[in-house]
């Protein structure tokens, strides 16, 4: 599989797309008014204990606190004992309101609710990530080779210092790593986390103690794969960064890190801004000519599956496993796209042979393989419906992209210029029943005005005998359909 990373960068954003085999698969944005949280160290103070919740919030500099579980919380009192802390404990015993603690945001803030905290730090780096609350020598399920990970162990536990109390995790870069690489990275990272107890120590409450990576280093970090064969960026001061950044800690990826120096914009030429598009409509086309439907709501997300003009060469269940095999690929691209997290519903259609059904989730089981980002699928519901989840940890690209329609506030709807002619005539008969005026004037949008002109003319008409008030029209170029005034004059 040919997979390659392009970085767009600019002064106020910087957006990388993963490509695999000239299809768009990831989108990662990050803009300079609004970076990822995610990673982040801040001193924060305990601002409000929840003990109903086992939680608390924290004041951390943020618009909205944020919020850390008593399951988050690192319990100094069972420091170097092996003794994992019990999840009933009352918070209370943990923290009170006021306390100064050192925190990390594990989920960026989520429409309206505010960021999610622990305390069990951790510190990534090429190879390894750092937990200085945490113990052992932890290796990355995608290793499977028993010998590699058996010899990756050893090698991070002989370079654990004597005096050293801590844990480390080791990546899924490190394979076939050298042992001078993996103990090079294990030094930086006890030199990186001492600067930032230091600095948490001397910071004040609800101040960054410590950020994460710009997006174009965060990328050579954690998604340079063996099987990434160049990453292109456009932007020459980022490219030097990034050829440092890997020649401190990864010189053998330097020659695959190109810079991009043609006119035509990267992600024009390799189709990507086109996809952008695309993965923000809400219908997603299939090749048999069947569609897929997705909604993102507050609560879940929800993907229909339909056959459209798709009606195949055989029988009408052949048809429809066809679709559902190709949808269960689509929607495994399509969540990692667009990024979607959380609870996840999908409605393929109706199969009657139960070979068909387990042969679709195992199809999507295989789709969803390759993402990064954790999935669970559980059985098929007594509806027929596919339940889902994948961790959402940062912003769906919607989320990062849009907002909500000014016209409709997100709802999806607005009303019809027929029955906004309604409501206008039911106010023009409050009104004028219990307000003395010469006349009447509505003020409206242009398609209600030619409605009441057109269709509901007579009733217009009407209306002024029963009144015995002339009525009076005129378009409000600002109002949407939905928006009307009656002036009484």
């Amino acid at each position: 599989m040919s997979t390659e990373i392009l970085i767009n960068a600019s002064l106020h954003e910087a957006r990388a797309a993963v490509v695999e085999n000239g299809v768009l698969q990831e989108v990662y944005l990050e803009r300079a008014s609004r970076r990822g949280l995610i990673s982040n160290i801040y001193k924060g103070r305990v601002s409000r204990v929840l003990p109903g919740m086992q939680a608390a919030f924290i004041e951390i500099g943020l618009e909205r606190t944020a919020f850390l579980h008593a399951s988050d919380i690192f319990d100094p009192r069972h420091a170097g004992t092996g003794i994992e802390p019990p999840r009933s404990e009352n918070i209370r015993a943990l923290v009170t309101e006021g306390d100064e603690i050192l925190v990390q945001v594990v989920k960026d803030p989520l429409g309206t609710k505010g960021a999610r905290l622990t305390t069990y730090i951790t510190l990534p780096s090429r190879y390894l990530v750092y937990m200085p609350q945490g113990r052992g020598v932890g290796v990355s399920a995608r290793i499977e080779d028993p010998a590699e990970r058996e010899r990756l162990r050893s090698a991070v536990t002989e370079g654990i210092i004597a005096e050293e109390d801590a844990g480390y995790i080791v990546r899924t870069a490190a394979e076939d790593a050298a042992p001078e690489s993996l103990r090079a990275d294990m030094a930086y990272l006890r030199k990186l986390w001492e600067f930032v107890r230091q600095k948490g120590l001397r910071a004040q409450p609800g101040s960054l103690v410590h950020a994460d990576l710009p997006l174009h280093l965060r990328i050579l970090r954690d998604s340079l794969r063996p099987e990434v064969e160049r990453v292109l960026i456009d932007q020459p001061n980022a490219h030097r960064e990034m050829l440092e950044f890997a020649a401190s800690f990864m010189p053998e990826v330097m020659s695959r890190i190109e810079l991009y120096a043609e006119r035509r914009p990267l992600f024009e030429l390799h189709h990507v801004e086109e996809e952008i598009q695309k993965a923000l409509e809400r219908k997603v086309p299939l090749k048999s000519g069947g569609h897929l439907v997705i909604d993102q709501t507050e609560s879940m997300t929800t993907i229909d599956v339909n056959t459209g003009a798709f009606v195949g060469h055989r029988n009408l269940e052949e048809t429809i496993f066809r679709t559902n095999l190709e949808a269960a690929v689509a929607i495994a691209r399509q969540l990692r796209l667009r990024n979607l997290g959380g609870i996840i519903i999908i409605d393929f259609i109706d199969m009657e042979e139960a070979e068909h059904r387990r042969q679709v989730i195992q199809a999507l089981e295989k789709a969803l393989s390759d993402d990064h980002v954790k999935t669970n699928i559980s059985s098929v519901s007594p509806l027929g419906l596919v339940e889902m989840t994948r961790k959402r940890t940062r912003e769906s690209l919607e989320h990062l992209l849009c907002q909500p329609c000014p016209t409709c506030e997100g709802r999806g709807f607005v009303k019809t210029a027929e029955t906004v002619c309604y409501e206008v005539f039911r106010e023009i008969v409050r009104q004028a029943g219990q307000f003395e005026c010469q006349q009447l004037m509505v003020l409206a949008h242009q398609d209600v005005i030619e409605r009441l002109l057109d269709e509901e003319s007579s009733a217009l008409g009407e209306l002024e005998l029963v009144t015995g008030k002339p009525i009076r029209l005129q378009t409000e170029a600002l109002y949407t359909v939905d928006q009307y005034d009656v002036v009484l004059m």
